[in-house]
């Protein structure tokens, strides 16, 4: 089965066409896929699948490696875009996915209690922030992840908290793995621009994929 992984900021994904998957993605395979020291090793894992509508250049799932799935993550949105024009599936310089949706401190021990709460049934990621005049410093505790050296969904939460208790667009969004930068309108529409990179292409050796497939 072949994959590439890919990151954001240290914010990384194995990226996988649906095409390529000899079975289905389970929550008990991802998790071992993105086990580091039993698997490939992620945050999680993005899959690209083709679409009739010609509106969307593919469809985007984005499982945690918890095997949970998420509606969104602004980084891993990114990392497909950039795979997707990487790989041919279109040259366009502006193109639609489909998915799915639309100081700091003490934050492993609060982040884990916020997400869980009652009130957030699904769940919710947590982000922690301070202004200083256009700098957003950040710290972002991902749903299904934990604290996570980048988050774009958060960055642009931040960033529009930031603009809503009074700050000036654009904002830089400073995360543990790096900057971000943010623009919000005055509709509230946001805008990221950041970067994502290709790490590497594998293939999983044919036992793996034997193990994974015995997963149920």
């Amino acid at each position: 089965m072949k994959f590439e992984k890919w990151t954001a900021l240290g914010n990384d994904y194995l990226i996988v066409e649906a095409a390529a998957l000899p079975w289905e993605l389970n929550p008990e395979r991802i998790k071992r896929i993105c086990d580091r020291p039993f698997g490939v090793g992620a945050d999680g894992i993005l899959l690209l699948l083709p679409v009739e509508d010609p509106a969307h250049v593919a469809e985007l799932r984005i499982f945690n490696r918890d095997g949970s799935e998420a509606e969104l993550s602004g980084n891993g949105a990114r990392q497909a875009a950039f795979y997707l024009r990487h790989r041919g599936w279109t040259d366009a310089d502006e193109f639609t996915i489909l998915t799915k949706a639309g100081p700091i401190t003490d934050l492993t021990t609060i982040g884990p209690e916020i997400e869980r709460h009652e009130l957030f049934p699904n769940r919710t990621n947590v982000s922690f922030f301070h202004v200083r005049g256009a700098l957003v410093r950040a710290r972002i505790f991902e749903r299904g992840v934990g604290e996570t050296l980048s988050s774009g969904t958060g960055a642009s939460g931040a960033a529009v908290a930031a603009v809503l208790a009074g700050a000036e667009s654009p904002l830089t969004v400073q995360l543990d793995g790096g900057q971000l930068q943010v623009e919000v309108s005055t509709e509230l529409e946001v805008r990221l621009t950041g970067w994502a990179e290709h790490v590497y292409t594998g293939e999983f050796s044919e036992r793996f994929t034997r193990v994974l497939g015995e997963i149920g």
